[in-house]
């Protein structure tokens, strides 16, 4: 049984092409390169022609999809196949999952592009158009994709144009030259705020606790950062700092726990109750600086995503998870670079929702943090082992200058 597929872009410096033979051999199948046209120059891509060899066509439909996501697609695809979901929430059983990369759907005559593409979702067609839906967001009746034979994925391809992040790549590694990474990222955000597009940051609560909150507060107030994801605990401790000048009851300055400090969080949950929410204490002077008041003052989007570890939790706190999701991906939308912030848990919940296009940039002081972001699907994400609060210093600075 055989199947030709065409691969197209930067295939031997961004190592598609050795992914794709790779795939082939450990699934212990043949393959024949029928033709391999060798881009010459940075504009110029390669384009592979290749037979993959299986001895049945179980065998041959199993590698098949492999090899579609890395970026192959079949000579002379096939029609899309569209079933309608009988239920709400349920689709039929042979529906195709989309990855997070840039993704096209062969409709018979033309490729056709999917909007808001994310990992894990579905591809329903409707008013003319093709979208990614949560399951839980598929009503019945509508067209579902299903088998993926007609979709042509674009996997991240290197930069070879030179720009702020072609020097860096996924590795994550603790000998990475943290003062080259914070230059090329000030690079970034003056590239994207120049052009007019977005920069989002995901925050966890050690940035306050490592005293990164003035250099992040800097960063809001004078307009790198157009939107903030976070958790509850964030804004409870950078409204702690504010007002007690402790963050989980040790003092800022001097790094000690202070007398009765660990009543000081839910001192300052009190006392944000009190107004009613951030934007009241901020409007009232009570809470006059810090990440959450820049955040407030600059009106930019933010969310804060509860859990069930959550004292409170604020009035701001989005405890609904699904609409915190919906929230999140709203805030999120359009963004070419995210910056992810010691928060493994909203880290990787925001990388499940973003476009393999999109930068990412994880910083954290633990290595299985970013390694983890990666294996969840978020293989574009660039990692940083460094501390937090060090590195938003860092930051802060590079971009005054």
């Amino acid at each position: 049984m055989q199947q030709r597929f065409i691969a197209e872009g930067h295939l031997i410096d961004s190592g598609i092409l050795t992914n794709i033979l790779n795939l082939i051999v450990e699934e212990n199948e043949d393959y024949n390169i029928l033709r391999f046209d060798i881009g010459k120059t940075n504009a110029e891509p390669s384009r592979l022609e290749i037979e993959l060899i299986c001895d049945t066509a179980e065998r041959l439909s199993t590698v098949s999809k492999k090899l579609i996501n890395l970026g192959c697609y079949e000579v002379g695809p096939p029609a899309a196949v569209w079933k309608r979901a009988e239920k709400d929430a349920w689709v039929p059983a042979d529906f195709y999952s989309t990855t997070n990369h840039r993704t096209e759907v062969w409709n018979g005559s033309a490729w056709q592009a999917v909007v808001d593409q994310r990992m894990d979702a579905v591809v329903v067609r409707e008013a003319g158009g093709l979208f990614c839906r949560k399951l839980r967001d598929i009503r019945a009746g509508d067209e579902i994709l299903c088998g993926g034979e007609a979709v042509h994925v674009y996997p991240p391809q290197r930069d070879r144009e030179g720009g702020a992040f072609a020097f860096m790549d996924n590795e994550v590694s603790s000998e990475r030259s943290v003062e080259s990474v914070v230059s090329q990222l000030a690079e970034s955000f003056r590239e994207i705020r120049n052009r007019g597009s977005k920069t989002i940051v995901v925050a966890g609560p050690v940035v306050i606790h490592t005293g990164g909150a003035a250099a992040l507060a800097e960063l809001i107030r004078e307009g790198w950062v157009q939107g903030l994801l976070a958790g509850n605990a964030l804004a409870v401790h950078d409204a702690e700092s504010v007002f007690y000048g402790t963050s989980l009851g040790v003092d800022l300055k001097t790094g000690k726990p202070t007398h009765e400090g660990h009543k000081n969080h839910m001192r300052a949950i009190n006392r944000i109750n009190g107004h009613g929410g951030l934007r009241q204490a901020v409007e009232s002077g009570d809470l006059g600086r810090g990440v959450m008041y820049e955040t407030v003052q600059a009106e930019i989007p933010f969310c804060l995503a509860g859990s069930i570890r959550d004292d409170g939790p604020l009035p701001d706190t989005q405890m609904d998870l699904i609409k915190a999701q919906g929230e999140y991906a709203e805030i999120a939308k359009g963004a070419d670079l995210v910056l992810m912030l010691s928060s493994m848990l909203h880290a990787i919940g925001t990388g499940n929702m973003l476009p393999s296009y999109v930068k990412t940039v994880c910083v954290d002081i633990n290595p299985a943090v970013v390694t983890k972001l990666a294996d969840r699907g978020s293989s574009q994400a660039i990692g940083v082992v460094s501390d937090v609060g060090l590195f938003l210093k860092a930051l802060a600075r590079e971009l005054r200058g």
